[in-house]
């Protein structure tokens, strides 16, 4: 019945997860935090969460529970520290079917400092608010889920590619030159050297695929974009894959694989979390359709125009247009204009396949993934030849010399090879439904946030 904030031998016996009404009569052992905590008259109900969800405790006057225990228990805040043990009793009432009476008490932690806002909350409209308790913030149930749906999204993505024969790579993240030729860098000192954070990993996986033709990695890249939208960071994770032998098309069959099986595998997680909590999960699965549908990118503009917008041949597709367009789901885009690609982007055999004259004639093997208007992926099949590498940096201004450790590679025999990015934390607001992309990933870097 000692109330210490030692842990001393004490360890927890189950997880929420674990605990049933079958389980009646037996003693337990549970930790975590306080959810809530409330008194009624001689009774003091309180709620414990960990990893997996919540316990009800219920301590009674002069009942099973010492008085000490239940007076210690009634002058807790929500958010301390605690372990009860106890003996578990079925209860119809109970949103499980079952409460805990606690024996003993450790309190690990007390509250200094109230939250700006209410655990139990579903929503909180000031992010920034939320965003200054990021700790507090990510024991919303709604983050809980969908953190943990991430977890098994990334799980599914590394199941894939094993399966596949693709091996998993780290590549550097401090370059000296940039990987894209833009200017959306962050730049650093290497020592006595300028140096920059890496934009992706592009240049090195596709080396890696003359070693081992398959290659994929789950990484940080950096991009130093003024966006304040709701779908843009500073520093995201993401899915870089790269293969040789294939072309775009068969990136894109690949892409649409991972999104179903990441899909399935945060469905599975909602049916588990659902049967726990008794159904009240906020969050909802998609649907994928068997077939992804690919759009040109000249028939979307074609399609603008038709609908009196103002979009020419070489503009992009921003949200607003493409929310113009009714498209819904997710959906591929091919075949952009190949002036505003990168260098390694290879062009286009036979031109667009759309009408409207010679302009419109230059485009390249590449796509993006789209759902609704979130990109999610984009990618392309690549340049094999340095001959035309050199050429295509050219045309951008590039100075060839600062890629000579990238080209001298291509003088070995480089194979036809394809590959493209995909945006974990987009992936992941897809598929739950999150409205912004802060909500995505645990700590946000973006224009105007460096902490916590």
């Amino acid at each position: 019945m000692a109330i210490s904030s030692d842990l001393g031998d004490l360890r927890r016996t189950h997880y929420s997860s674990e605990l049933s009404e079958g389980m009646d009569g037996q003693d337990v052992t549970v930790m975590g935090w306080l959810l809530t905590v409330r008194g009624h008259g001689s009774i003091t109900f309180a709620t414990i969460c960990d990893r997996d969800g919540e316990v009800p405790i219920v301590a009674k006057k002069g009942g099973e529970c010492p008085d000490e225990v239940r007076e210690a228990l009634s002058s807790l805040k929500a958010h301390s520290s605690v372990a009860v043990r106890g003996t578990l009793r079925a209860s119809p009432k109970a949103p499980r079917g079952f409460e805990v009476v606690p024996a003993e008490l450790r309190i690990f932690s007390r509250v200094q400092k109230i939250p700006p806002f209410e655990p139990v909350a579903k929503t909180v409209k000031n992010i920034d608010t939320r965003l200054e308790a990021r700790p507090i913030d990510l024991r919303r149930s709604v983050l809980q889920h969908t953190f943990k749906m991430r977890s098994r999204i990334l799980r599914a993505v590394r199941d894939y590619f094993e399966r596949e024969g693709f091996i998993e790579i780290n590549t550097p993240k401090i370059i000296s030159s940039a990987t894209e030729g833009g200017a959306a860098l962050f730049s650093i000192f290497y020592y006595d050297k300028p140096a920059f954070l890496a934009q992706s990993p592009q240049l090195y996986k596709e080396q890696l695929t003359m070693s081992f033709e398959k290659v994929f990695e789950i990484a940080p890249i950096f991009r130093a974009e003024a966006s304040r939208t709701p779908r843009h960071l500073s520093e995201a994770i993401s899915i870089d894959l790269e293969e040789a032998f294939v072309d775009y098309n068969d990136v894109m069959d690949r892409i649409a694989s991972l999104v179903r099986e990441s899909a399935d595998a945060a469905r599975s997680y909602l049916d588990g979390a659902k049967e726990v909590a008794g159904g009240d999960v906020p969050l909802a699965v998609p649907e994928i359709p068997d077939t992804i549908p690919r759009h040109t990118y000249g028939s979307l503009v074609d399609r603008l125009q038709g609908a009196g917008a103002k979009t020419q041949w070489g503009d992009d597709l921003y949200p607003s247009d493409l929310k113009r367009l009714g498209l819904d789901g997710f959906y591929f885009i091919v075949d952009w204009p190949l002036g505003p690609k990168p260098f390694y982007v290879k062009e286009s055999k036979g031109g667009s396949g759309d009408a409207g004259g010679e302009q419109r004639q230059r485009t390249s093997e590449s796509f993006d993934l789209m759902c609704g208007e979130l990109e999610i992926s984009s990618g392309s099949t690549r340049i094999e030849r340095r001959e035309d590498l050199e050429s295509r940096m050219r045309a951008k201004g590039m100075n060839v010399d600062s890629f000579e450790y990238h080209l001298g590679a291509f003088d070995y025999g480089a194979p036809p090879h394809a590959g493209c990015g995909i945006g974990l934390e987009r992936l992941l607001m897809a598929l739950t439904g999150t409205a912004n992309i802060r909500d995505a990933t645990f700590y946000p870097r973006d224009v105007d946030r460096l902490v916590p």
